[in-house]
């Protein structure tokens, strides 16, 4: 009796959707194995073996922790962040752009009380809570309102806006996800086509900025206040697209980055060299982060490969089953935008390795190394577990009520 009192009390402390539990264990147990292996130049720079994946296993204790801490908050307390989030990002966006130091020479870094950190990732996720509350409350019989459209569009811009100058790729994660819930939230199809094809005619001018202007004229626009990410910009675009058809003619010097992924790829099989066994590893920048999957897909092969990738697809099922559930339209958006948020960076950064997207500097999400995002994007979890145990909650009383309703009326 003692050991079945225990089981339940431990069992009772991680409530909400299992589902999403274990795809967060096996993501954290992946991201260890991996930032482990791929560090192999960083401990080797610091001079410390076990430097690296300890600092990185500690942020995932934090990250748990945090999980942990705001699953067990009530989901309809979260609707404060509509107040405090946007006040917040805006200043701390602000903030970043004005501040003196920078990293990879960009200013998208705060640094307090000696930890550095992205406002980047906490304004897109009050952006995501924001939008999820104006189509919750902005709506008729046919969807959200046009007042939910503008609203939406402005919070977007202004956010986004700040963002876009040092983290072009970020801004337009964010956008695309902000968009992606318009479309669920059934915000009046005429203004989101048109705003959609002013996106499609913007972006394809400024691919052909980017792809086709004299590197000269383009080093003298990035001269131009706000415009010094320019260059950087147009040579990603270019590199991605100016990729040699033979594999004899890669240049492993030029994009190192681009052509060791590949390389890990391609000499990978069904099951991989096995953890910890990458040949790239010393050889590819940010192995460690933007370029985890490669070494993920080269040591686990194309079964671990589609392994993860299947792990954030289990994700976003498991929040559109919860989102079904819900019997109140605000958790249902935002557990759907968060789930959208992870994922669509996920994606991103897969393609990015696979070479089927332009370099982003988009970490995989819990799993590449870091500090900040795996803090806020275990945030975003544990504010789906706690939408998820709502969601339980409402299940469970909808046929109590419905069956009280039947009662009345037979009466």
């Amino acid at each position: 009796m003692t050991i079945r009192n225990k089981t339940v009390h431990i069992g009772n402390l991680f409530e909400g959707d299992k589902a999403l539990w274990m795809v967060l264990f096996f993501l954290c147990i992946i991201s260890i194995l991996e930032v482990y292996s791929a560090s192999s130049n960083m401990t080797f720079e610091r001079g410390a073996y076990w430097s690296p994946v300890l600092k990185h296993g500690l942020y995932l204790g934090i990250g748990v922790a945090i999980t942990w801490v705001i699953h067990r908050i009530p989901c309809r307390y979260f609707g404060w962040i509509v107040v405090i989030g946007p006040i917040l990002s805006i200043l701390l966006l602000i903030a970043a752009l004005v501040s003196s130091g920078s990293l990879n020479d960009t200013n998208r870094w705060l640094n307090v009380g000696g930890f550095s950190f992205q406002p980047s990732e906490i304004a897109k996720g009050s952006l995501i809570v924001v939008v999820a509350w104006l189509l919750s409350v902005m709506r008729d019989e046919k969807g959200a309102t046009i007042s939910a459209f503008k609203w939406i569009l402005g919070f977007a811009v202004i956010i986004c806006g700040l963002i876009v100058k040092e983290n072009l790729s970020t801004a337009l994660l964010t956008f695309v996800v902000v968009l992606m819930m318009m479309f669920v939230g059934k915000v009046p199809w005429q203004h989101l086509s048109i705003l959609i094809g002013l996106i499609v005619i913007c972006g394809g001018i400024g691919y052909s900025i980017l792809r086709f202007t004299p590197e000269s004229t383009l080093e003298q626009a990035g001269q131009l206040p706000g415009m010094k990410r320019l260059t950087t910009w147009a040579h990603r675009v270019r590199n991605h697209t100016e990729l040699p058809n033979d594999p004899l003619q890669y240049d492993l010097t030029t994009n190192p980055q681009i052509t060791q992924a590949h390389v890990a790829i391609a000499t990978c099989n069904l099951i991989g060299r096995g953890p910890g066994n990458s040949a790239v590893r010393d050889f590819l920048p940010q192995a460690y982060s933007d370029f985890i999957y490669a070494i993920i897909i080269e040591e686990l092969g194309l079964a671990g490969g589609l392994f993860v990738l299947l792990l954030y697809l289990a994700l976003l099922y498991r929040a559109a089953r919860i989102a079904g559930r819900c019997r109140k339209n605000f958790p249902a958006f935002l557990i759907l935008g968060l789930a959208l948020l992870i994922v669509t960076q996920a994606l991103i950064n897969m393609m990015v390795a696979v070479g089927l997207f332009p370099v982003t500097g988009q970490p995989l999400p819990l799993v590449s190394r870091g500090g900040s995002s795996i803090m806020v994007n275990c945030a975003y979890i544990g504010m789906m577990l706690s939408i998820s145990q709502s969601a339980q909650q409402d299940a469970e009383i909808a046929p109590s009520v419905k069956s009280e309703e039947k009662t009345i009326a037979t009466e």
